[in-house]
């Protein structure tokens, strides 16, 4: 009985422990997880304004204009950039991006696979780690971004990419990232990086009149880089935010999990400390009666 009243006080002592542990993960992801939201707030209406801008700049410029990023070519080679995260403990985050880049392959690029076309980079160690060990071609250059997240580093990645497509080393560059909503909703998207994707144009829309200056080659020369750095960039803070908002919302789904369990605990050891004192009391009187008998 003594055996078993210390197994449950260890346990309790266990529980309580990990509890702490994940209450200071916990409020140490909602402190990052402020930044991180303020940053992608901030940063997302003027990345989709950018997208839309060179969406529908490429969907209007006549065909005679050669704009070698949103030359559509057939899909032998494919490059996906993986966004996950350094580190785990934040439930299923992780899980769902390397399951979606992994439907994605099954689903779109599944001969390309196949013939050993498809490349992934990935952005977070995570990502790297789990599809490293799948068969796919990875590439690491980039995985450490997170260490020191800034605009150069994303930008560098980003420029690689574009120089591939331009070299033909890719037919199609895609994004798989989580977009975050709230610290506990994130979607997990596969986004269209390169060729730049057109604006179908709708029936009785009329085509949009702009007015270049300096010439139009010059000025989308210029343009299309710098809005696709801008388009990766956004892609990396939404993953980072989403990271935090998941981490909190497990650490919290941790930490209430632990009082439960620390209280189912502290009812077994109060029934085997009730039963071991009944039995103590049961020995006296048992013994007292013996004595006298």
């Amino acid at each position: 009985m003594a055996g078993q009243l210390k197994e449950v006080r260890n346990r309790i002592k266990s529980v309580q422990s990990t509890q702490q542990i994940t209450k200071a993960m916990k409020m140490v992801s909602a402190a990052k997880l402020r930044r991180a939201q303020d940053a992608i707030t901030q940063m997302r209406p003027y990345a989709q304004k950018l997208q839309e801008l060179l969406s529908n700049i490429v969907s209007n410029i006549d065909s005679s204009t050669n704009i070698q990023l949103a030359e559509e070519r057939a899909v032998e080679k494919v490059l996906l950039i993986v966004i996950t995260s350094d580190r785990g403990l934040c439930g299923a985050y992780n899980a769902n991006i390397v399951k979606l880049a992994k439907r994605v392959i099954a689903e779109k690029y599944e001969d390309q696979a196949k013939k050993g076309k498809v490349t992934i980079w990935n952005i977070g160690k995570k990502g790297w780690e789990a599809l490293s060990k799948t068969g796919y071609h990875t590439n690491a250059d980039f995985k450490d971004i997170f260490l020191h997240l800034n605009f150069e580093s994303v930008q560098a990645a980003a420029q690689a990419a574009t120089k591939a497509f331009e070299a033909e080393e890719f037919d199609a560059v895609e994004i798989i990232y989580s977009e975050f909503k709230n610290a506990a909703t994130q979607r997990f998207v596969a986004e269209p990086f390169l060729p730049i994707p057109r604006i179908e144009k709708k029936e009785g829309v009329k085509k949009a009149d702009f007015i270049f200056e300096p010439n139009k080659e010059e000025l989308i020369a210029e343009l299309m880089p710098k809005i696709l750095n801008t388009q990766l960039y956004k892609a990396v803070l939404d993953g980072n935010a989403s990271e935090h908002g998941a981490r909190m919302t497990a650490m919290d789904k941790a930490s209430e999990n632990a009082n439960e369990l620390l209280k189912s605990l502290k009812i077994s050891y109060n029934r085997a400390r009730q039963a071991a004192i009944t039995t103590e009391l049961t020995e006296i009187v048992s013994g007292a009666a013996a004595l006298q008998g």
